[in-house]
């Protein structure tokens, strides 16, 4: 069985203008075209939808009642086209329409709120849908299309994840106030020797991390406590439960004050590192707005985290 022809867009564009005209000849010069082609597309037309669109008046044609409420809809169509037409080239040329960005909740709380309120004044038609979700959940989310982006701990992604470093953050030695490295100002990685580290689940990039230093080190990974997040490291950390190794950016929102609960203790040299970055599918089809929105995190970051983090170009 054969489908049931369709108008085109074509012939909605030479209905409107000709409904606009009043007059065969005017709307073929306005459209380009030769007046015979127009009125065959409009008898086309009118074949197809099964209605007499116009009517011979006095010096040219009007639109019938069917006519009136077909030419209504045709630019409704029409207007709607070019509208996507404009949002096209403004997601290839920046950012704005939605996006939704997945970040592992060891970094988006701390970093995310300083860059969002640069990136909602600099660019107003941006949408971000933001969620936290463990490594493993944000890469599964990338892949079937729950996110278009994810901010993550590097190295991170595979053969069709394109990745981009954003910083790299010094990682700090937190430990209670009576801990026999708390008097210390600074530390070398051999100052770990012996003592229990706590980390997190292996779910985080952050628990590899620090199992390798522990075996670089001589130090002793506590696997009978494993943290949940962040905050429950500081926490068991402060109880002296062992030392927790806590990034920067989670350090200088959580732990402030001569009054904070743990001593947080800076290496003197080559001390550890984490890499974060954006990471997106390489087929996803806004290539040219994930590439705009890691500039614009990247210049951001200079800005609010200036001396701190070292940054892509650092």
């Amino acid at each position: 069985m054969s489908a049931h022809p369709e108008p085109t867009l074509r012939q909605l564009r030479y209905l409107v203008t000709l409904a606009e005209t009043g007059q065969y000849r005017r709307a073929a010069a306005a459209l380009g075209i030769a007046q015979p082609s127009l009125s065959q597309q409009i008898a086309t037309l009118e074949d197809v939808l099964g209605l007499r669109l116009f009517e011979r008046g006095r010096g040219g044609v009007l639109l019938t009642p069917p006519g009136r409420e077909v030419a209504l809809r045709a630019r409704r169509i029409l207007d709607e086209v070019a509208a996507l037409g404009d949002l096209s080239a403004e997601l290839q040329r920046g950012l704005s329409g939605t996006l939704r960005l997945g970040s592992t909740p060891t970094i988006g709380p701390y970093f995310l709120p300083s860059v969002l309120r640069d990136l909602h004044r600099d660019f107003p038609d941006l949408r971000l849908v933001l969620r936290d979700a463990p490594p493993a959940a944000l890469f599964a989310g990338l892949q079937d299309g729950t996110f278009d982006l994810v901010l993550t701990q590097l190295p991170a992604g595979g053969d069709l994840v394109r990745v981009r470093r954003l910083f790299r953050e010094p990682l700090l030695l937190a430990v209670s106030r009576d801990h026999p490295l708390a008097a210390k100002a600074e530390i070398t990685a051999a100052d770990l020797k012996g003592h229990d580290i706590l980390s997190l689940s292996p779910d985080y990039a952050l628990h590899a991390q620090t199992a390798r230093l522990c075996e670089e080190t001589g130090a002793v990974l506590r696997r009978d406590y494993e943290g949940t997040s962040l905050d429950a490291l500081r926490q068991m950390a402060a109880m002296n439960m062992g030392a927790a190794l806590l990034p920067r950016l989670y350090t200088r929102s959580e732990v402030r004050g001569a009054d904070a609960d743990v001593r947080l203790l800076p290496f003197r040299s080559r001390g550890p590192w984490r890499s974060v970055g954006l990471a997106w599918r390489e087929g996803a089809g806004r290539q040219a707005a994930f590439e705009h929105f890691h500039a614009a995190c990247a210049a951001s970051l200079r800005t609010a985290f200036a001396g701190e983090l070292v940054t892509e170009d650092g």
